[in-house]
C-alpha cells in the first residue's frame, strides 16, 4: 500500500467519528510559524486542539514573504493577535547551501524566483525570525510576537528573548 492509500484508508476512519465543522477563526487568536519537519507534533507538545491555532509552516520555520502573507492574511481577515514562532534542533535548514541547492535547481532549466536561506546560529535565526515578523507592516497586531526552539530530543521548547 502506498502511503497515499494509507491516507485514503485513515480519512475514511476518521470521517466516521468526525465531530463536524469548527468556526473558521482560530479559537485561541493564535498563529504558529514553524518548520515543517515531520518530528514535530505540534498539537501534543504544545497542548493545541483542531481549531485552537493556524499552522504555518515550511522548511526552517523562517518568516519568508510567503509566510508573511499567511500571517497577515491570518491577523487582518480571521482575527489572530498573537504569534509563535517555533525553530528547532537538528533542522536541515542549518548549515543548508543556498547556492549549491538553487544551481542544482536551474539545472533543469529553470531557475527558481525565491531563495533557501540556511543558517548556522540558531538563537540568532530566531532573533531575527522575531524581529522580521515585528518589523513587517502587513502585521496588524506585532506586540505580542514570541520564539521558542523546540529539542527534538526532548520535547522541551525554550523561549528566546
Amino acid at each position: 500500500m502506498s502511503a497515499i492509500d494509507h491516507l485514503i484508508h485513515a480519512n475514511a476512519r476518521y470521517a466516521e467519528t468526525f465531530p463536524g465543522p469548527r468556526p473558521l477563526r482560530p479559537k485561541l487568536r493564535l498563529s504558529v510559524i514553524s518548520c515543517m519537519d515531520s518530528r514535530l507534533d505540534l498539537f501534543g507538545a504544545l497542548g493545541l486542539e483542531i481549531g485552537d491555532a493556524h499552522l504555518i509552516r515550511n522548511a526552517g520555520g523562517l518568516p519568508t514573504e510567503e509566510v508573511l502573507r499567511s500571517l497577515a492574511i491570518s491577523q487582518r481577515k480571521l482575527g489572530t493577535r498573537e504569534v509563535v514562532i517555533i525553530h528547532h534542533t537538528e533542522c536541515g535548514m542549518e548549515g543548508f547551501d543556498d547556492p549549491a541547492f538553487r544551481a542544482e535547481l536551474a539545472a533543469t532549466g529553470v531557475t527558481p524566483s525565491w531563495d533557501v536561506p540556511g543558517f548556522t546560529d540558531l538563537h540568532d535565526t530566531m532573533r531575527k525570525s522575531i524581529r522580521t515578523v515585528r518589523e513587517c507592516p502587513w502585521i496588524p497586531n506585532r506586540e505580542d510576537v514570541r520564539g521558542f526552539i523546540f529539542d527534538v530530543a526532548t520535547a522541551k521548547i525554550e523561549e528566546v528573548v
